[in-house]
């Protein structure tokens, strides 16, 4: 029986990769939805080479241009005020969460209704809107599967173990395009360098994320809403290969570590397949002993990426300190791409706004649902658009 798979967000790069994980296996999978918000072109071909059932275009302004292309195949088109849950009947074996940044919230909450696993590589929906989440996992007895590669690497390596169990975890970080740059020089970085990461295809937003470190902040606080291990065991390495994911140290003296190639098909194909190791590559490679001898690890420089010291901060100030950080950030690192800020000054303007006045009284605000959430959201975007724009 095909499994039903629904792709919130299938036109970035997440999306896709699911879609090339699917391909190599049409006859086991029913792709049923596949929602997209402005890239109508790329969400009109993978309807039509999937034949999928229902599609989703966000931007309305699209909406007639998707429908008349579509209307001779059966799919059926919808706009943005559709709800999700109205478009099926019963439970979907799969969904896959890909929608980047703050605005996936929505739809992922919408997604755990009607699925049966979600998988998430969305880190902002977590960290933003966790303690709504997993209320809603727990109610309508959805499993929750992280993508993001560490996260996913943690899972597989704490399964059926306790907090008391672990002494340490290592999450690893690239140390993007500027690790070995003279630090004065960071000041003059331009987006088109910033964007250039050595080892990963990623976004434009995700790839300044790891320019500067702020993905490791995330990563972070995310860990701490998924797995129930105390904050304090969490700690970064610069791990410039990027094939080692994650590391745990063991309390009986064992340390294990992940290790695979910078391929993000690796973990959805693992999710996909609930870990049966019927993955679509079929044939895995071969170790590489060259890769291996050139592993290196090294403690990170604060001075190079002072992000990182946001990370007490986020754990530390209030409940809704990373929607506040998360919304900050989205907002700084479109203003260093449009060249109106320095690189530099994406952290430094972040650190700012836990001087504000008014931080404590909405970084301490118990959130009871996703409005809690989005006004947090808009005041930390206007606030920080009000520090840069005079």
């Amino acid at each position: 029986m095909k499994k039903k798979i629904a792709i919130l967000g299938s036109t970035g790069s997440i999306g896709k990769s699911t879609l090339e994980v699917i391909k190599k296996d049409k006859k086991n999978f029913d792709v049923v939805l596949l929602t997209a918000n402005n890239n109508y072109k790329k969400l009109i071909q993978q309807a039509k080479e999937f034949k999928v059932k229902n599609v989703l275009i966000k931007n309305n302004s699209f909406y007639s241009k998707v429908k008349n292309s579509l209307k001779k195949t059966k799919t059926k088109v919808f706009s943005a005020e559709t709800n999700l849950g109205s478009i099926f009947s019963g439970k979907l074996d799969y969904t896959m969460s890909a929608i980047v940044g703050v605005a996936g919230l929505q739809p992922t909450v919408d997604a755990i209704k009607f699925s049966k696993t979600i998988a998430i590589a969305n880190k902002e929906t977590i960290i933003c809107g966790w303690e709504i989440l997993s209320k809603h996992l727990k109610k309508h007895k959805t499993k929750m599967l992280p993508i993001d590669s560490e996260h996913f690497s943690i899972l597989e390596l704490t399964k059926n173990v306790n907090n008391e169990a672990i002494d340490e975890i290592i999450i690893t970080a690239s140390g993007g395009p500027f690790l070995n740059i003279p630090k004065k020089k960071m000041i003059n970085v331009k987006p088109e360098e910033a964007t250039k990461h050595p080892n990963w295809k990623m976004g434009k937003k995700i790839s300044v994320d790891s320019a500067n470190l702020m993905n490791k902040v995330f990563e972070v606080i995310e860990a701490t809403k998924i797995f129930n291990f105390n904050k304090k065991k969490y700690r970064i390495v610069i791990h410039p290969q990027s094939y080692v994911h994650s590391i745990v140290r063991f309390r009986n003296g064992l340390i294990k570590m992940i290790l695979y190639n910078t391929d993000m098909k690796i973990p959805i194909s693992n999710t996909l397949y609930s870990y049966k190791g019927e993955n679509y590559q079929k044939k895995t490679k071969m170790i590489d002993t060259n890769t291996l001898n050139k592993m290196t690890f090294l403690n990170v420089d604060t001075k190079r990426f002072p992000s990182l010291k946001l990370i007490d901060k986020c754990l530390n100030s209030g409940r809704l300190t990373p929607t506040i950080v998360n919304a900050s950030n989205e907002v700084l690192v479109d203003l260093f791409l449009a060249k109106k800020i320095g690189f530099l000054d994406i952290v430094k303007t972040i650190n700012k706004i836990f001087k504000d006045k008014e931080f404590k009284k909405y970084a301490k605000r118990n959130p009871r649902s996703l409005k809690d959430v989005e006004m947090v959201d808009n005041w930390a975007r206007l606030k920080t658009l009000s520090m840069c724009v005079r």
